[in-house]
């Protein structure tokens, strides 16, 4: 993995730049243009945490030149500690979903999927798909055979009708009323639902990915993590990254916190470390910010990162690419509060998807392109990755509800100071 740090004339540099640091609104004023861009993020990440805005943090930043901004500030534990450190351990949640995908378009690449044609019918949800139209006056499901069949495209696209109870209420009531597990269960009959509409017909946001990783497993004959740590993983130096922590790396896993009624944030204990039902290419990874940034520094030199090549440019391409046409993408309104807040991350602008993420169709208030890619994780981690300005930028939380209001000023914040330091260079 690249690991470069600034230079003395990078520093003196950025000192000097007093129009980028004057643009990074969250220092304010004369003070914030006395103050070199490296020094304004640590203060911003700093002063958050230390308001308990936010339990802990993990941020850090690219360029196709290697990393050039990382920190880490606040606890794993608000109430007992540590200290937040750079090699926290991390639920990734739908962050998994950008490696699953990549995973997915190796697959492509070697002709055994592709992403036009039917997905292999490994089960019926996928070869057979029903789709709920609506509930009988019992309360019980009606259904109907789908349309047309699922594709990859529609997988990885979140076309293909498959949602989650989180932000679908007809999913929600579907899955009491049947009994079906929770997605957060971990349990793989949590996949057996029916799809919310016939495949290509709109964006919604949901347990494809998951699906898209069964399909890896069928084709490939290996394990999902198998196949992450021979393929992306292992090639990319990402050491702390897999679906079953080690007890080395469980002794670093960062505690997830509760958003309570009056504001305050509380711990929630760490699970025991358990070798999971299912494999879940939708949500089921830890990892690190920095083996998270390898991932997408490989992806930012078009799938290649120090020798390893994991897919071709033009594959990378066609990923950053919208696949949806003219489907709104990026809006999800909230049915379990406690678990997500509604979510519109940049109101009024124009999202799209691409293989496997969220597309800015237009540039961002803090300082992505248009064409930048990104997405998130449930526990509050979000990432982007800007082809034009050549930067990926990762932020590493574990708290709930999803698009807490404090976190994503965060990210906005640090996200404006990353670009102020791009300027800067």
């Amino acid at each position: 993995m690249i690991r470069k740090r600034p230079s003395r004339r990078e520093i003196l540099q950025a000192t000097a730049a007093l129009t980028a640091a004057a643009s990074f609104g969250a220092m304010g004023g004369r003070a914030a243009a006395a103050v070199q861009p490296h020094a304004q993020i640590d203060a911003v990440l700093r002063r958050a945490t230390e308001a308990k805005e936010v339990p802990g943090v993990v941020a850090m930043a690219a360029t196709d030149k290697g990393i050039f901004y990382e920190g880490a500030f606040g606890a794993r534990d608000l109430a007992n500690g540590p200290e937040m450190t750079p090699d926290t351990i991390f639920r990734l949640a739908s962050m998994t979903k950008a490696v699953t995908s990549v995973a997915a378009m190796q697959l492509v690449e070697q002709g055994k999927l592709a992403l036009d044609a039917p997905v292999p019918d490994i089960d019926p949800a996928l070869g057979r798909p029903q789709v709920l139209e609506g509930f009988d006056a019992a309360g019980q499901p009606r259904l109907r055979p789908a349309r047309r069949p699922i594709t990859l495209r529609h997988l990885l696209t979140h076309t293909a009708g498959f949602v989650y109870e989180f932000w679908n209420a007809d999913a929600l009531r579907y899955v009491e009323a049947t009994g079906t597990p929770r997605v957060l269960s971990g349990r793989l009959a949590a996949l057996q639902r029916p799809l919310a509409f016939d495949p290509g017909e709109r964006w919604e946001y949901g347990i494809n990915t998951d699906w898209v990783g069964r399909i890896v497993e069928a084709v490939s004959g290996k394990s999902l993590e198998t196949c992450f740590r021979e393929h992306i993983c292992g090639p990319l130096g990402m050491a702390d990254t897999g679906f079953v922590p080690s007890p080395e790396q469980h002794a670093r896993l960062a505690h997830v916190h509760q958003r309570q009624a009056d504001g305050s944030l509380e711990a929630q204990p760490l699970a025991a470390p358990s070798i999971p039902e299912f494999y879940a290419g939708g949500g089921g990874l830890v990892s690190t910010a920095a083996d998270y940034l390898a991932f997408l520094q490989m992806l930012l030199h078009g799938g290649t990162l120090n020798g390893a090549q994991i897919l071709r440019p033009e594959t990378v391409t066609l990923m950053n690419e919208n696949q949806i046409g003219d489907l709104p993408a990026g809006l999800m309104k909230s049915c379990l509060p406690a678990l997500s807040n509604d979510v519109d991350f940049f109101p009024g602008a124009p999202l799209r998807w691409g293989l496997g993420y969220m597309l800015n169709m237009a540039a961002g208030p803090n300082g992505r392109s248009a064409g930048t890619v990104g997405w998130a994780g449930i526990f509050n981690s979000y990432y982007w990755l800007d082809p034009v300005r050549r930067v990926a930028g990762v932020i590493m939380a574990q708290m709930l509800p999803f698009a807490d209001p404090a976190i994503l000023r965060l990210y906005g914040q640090f996200e404006r100071g990353v670009y102020a330091l791009l300027d800067a260079r």
